[in-house]
C-alpha cells in the first residue's frame, strides 16, 4: 500500500508542474513539494527508514506548513484580484439565460 502513496504523490506532483504551472507559477513549487513527499514515502517503504518520527517528521511538518500557507497567501491573492468569489458571478450568469 505504501507505493501507491508513493505513486499517488508523485502523479499529483508532475501534473502540478506540467500542466498547472500554465496558470500560476505557484504550482512549480507545490509540485515539487508533492515529488519530495512522493520520495519521502519512497524512503520509507524501500529504506524502511521511518522519515515521519523525531526530528525528520518534524522537518515534514515544518515544510508541509509552509507550503500551505504559500497556497493560502497565493489563493488569497488571486481572489482578490480576480474580484472575490466566483460563484456569485456563476449564480448571476445562470440568471441572465
Amino acid at each position: 500500500m505504501t507505493y501507491v502513496y508513493v505513486a499517488m504523490w508523485l502523479a499529483v506532483g508532475l501534473i502540478l508542474i506540467f500542466r498547472m504551472s500554465r496558470e500560476n507559477r505557484v504550482f512549480y513549487a507545490l509540485g515539487a513539494f508533492f515529488i519530495l513527499l512522493g520520495g519521502w514515502w519512497l524512503a520509507r517503504a524501500a529504506l524502511g527508514a521511518n522519515l515521519f518520527a523525531g526530528v525528520w517528521g518534524w522537518v515534514l511538518r515544518g515544510l508541509t506548513a509552509a507550503v500551505l500557507v504559500l497556497a493560502c497567501v497565493v489563493y488569497y491573492r488571486e481572489s482578490k484580484k480576480n474580484g472575490g468569489d466566483s460563484s456569485e458571478e456563476n449564480r448571476s450568469g445562470d440568471e441572465e439565460k
